[in-house]
C-alpha cells in the first residue's frame, strides 16, 4: 500500500479503513470499516494506535484530493481537536497529506469561528474580522 510515497509494509503496519458507519467525503453511505494485516507480532497497542491515527488522516486526504480534484491549491492544513494535540500525529499527517501542516495551541476553535462569522456578518464587511492565533508549524517528515 502506497501513502503519499511512503511504502507500508503489510507485515510490520495495520492499516485501518474507518467507516465502520459509512463516509461522507467522498460520498460512500455503505462503505464498511476493515482492519488489516493482522498478525501476532504487529496486534500491539502502539501499532493498533498508529492504524486509528493513520485511518482517520487517510479519510481526512481523500477529502483534500477532492479539493484539489476541483482545482483548489492547498497550501497547508490546520489540524485542530484532540488528536491535534500530539506532535507525532502532525508528523504523520504532514506525510500523509504532503502538505504543511499547522497545529494551533489548543483553544475552543470551532466556538470562536462561530463567533467570528457571526461578527463578520453582522458587521456587513467584504470580508471576515482579522483575529490573531498562535501556531506551530510541523514539517513533511517521513515515517
Amino acid at each position: 500500500m502506497r501513502m503519499r510515497g511512503v511504502v507500508l509494509d503489510s507485515r510490520r503496519w495495520l492499516i485501518l479503513l474507518p467507516y465502520p458507519g459509512g463516509e461522507r467525503t467522498p460520498n460512500l453511505p455503505d462503505a464498511a470499516g476493515s482492519l488489516l494485516g493482522m498478525r501476532i507480532a504487529n496486534m500491539t497497542p502502539p501499532s493498533m494506535a498508529r492504524a486509528a491515527v493513520e485511518g482517520m488522516l487517510c479519510g481526512m486526504a481523500d477529502a483534500l484530493d477532492e479539493l484539489r480534484g476541483q482545482g483548489l491549491a492547498v497550501e497547508r492544513v490546520v489540524l485542530i481537536g484532540g488528536a491535534a494535540r500530539a506532535q507525532a500525529v502532525g508528523q504523520v499527517a504532514a506525510q500523509v497529506f504532503g502538505s504543511a501542516v499547522t497545529m494551533p495551541r489548543p483553544d475552543e476553535y470551532v466556538a470562536l469561528g462561530s463567533a467570528r462569522q457571526a461578527a463578520w456578518a453582522l458587521s456587513g464587511a467584504a470580508e471576515p474580522p482579522r483575529w490573531p492565533h498562535a501556531s506551530e508549524r510541523m514539517p513533511c517528515r517521513s515515517i
